[in-house]
């Protein structure tokens, strides 16, 4: 079995964070697994974890009344998913279902929160790589915008 420090050290995202920090991660992490068609998140409801995406993809939806269920968005291995854990009120602004087998490491968003008071390091460093994220996905969502809409957006 794979250690989960090494494997949340090892993924893009948290590349470059020291032991102690590392250490304080894994005691808000555990390995999950997804089916197709399995839920990560529904729109509205609490958003309780970050996700380390490991393996698979998963399908970022929203419900769009009459249009129907539009995908905006697909994260897979290497990817992370949610940043809402972080942002009050704490709930997720989309669905998120797994398109395939998909494994993750989920980090219990109460847990790091409660260590990102405690740990200020913790937190800017945490909350650095979360605006980044935050970042490339509206930039992502902007060039959709683009080629929906073209130059007027």
């Amino acid at each position: 079995m794979e250690n989960l420090k090494s494997v949340i050290g090892e993924h893009p995202f948290m590349q470059g964070l020291d032991e102690h920090t590392l250490d304080t991660l894994v005691g808000c992490a555990s390995n999950v697994r997804y089916n197709a068609g399995d839920y990560l998140a529904r729109m509205g409801q609490p958003a309780e974890h970050f996700f380390i995406i490991r393996h698979g993809h998963v399908s970022l939806e929203i419900n769009a009344g009459p249009r129907g269920i539009i995908g905006v968005h697909t994260v897979e291995a290497g990817d992370v998913l949610g940043w809402s854990w972080l942002i009050e009120p704490y709930k997720w602004h989309f669905d998120a279902r797994a398109v395939e087998l998909t494994r993750v490491i989920a980090l219990n968003g109460e847990c790091l929160r409660k260590k990102c008071e405690q740990d200020h390091d913790l937190g800017y460093a945490l909350m650095k790589r979360v605006a980044q994220l935050m970042e490339q996905r509206l930039t992502a969502t902007r060039m959709q915008l683009l080629d929906m809409y073209g130059t007027h957006v």
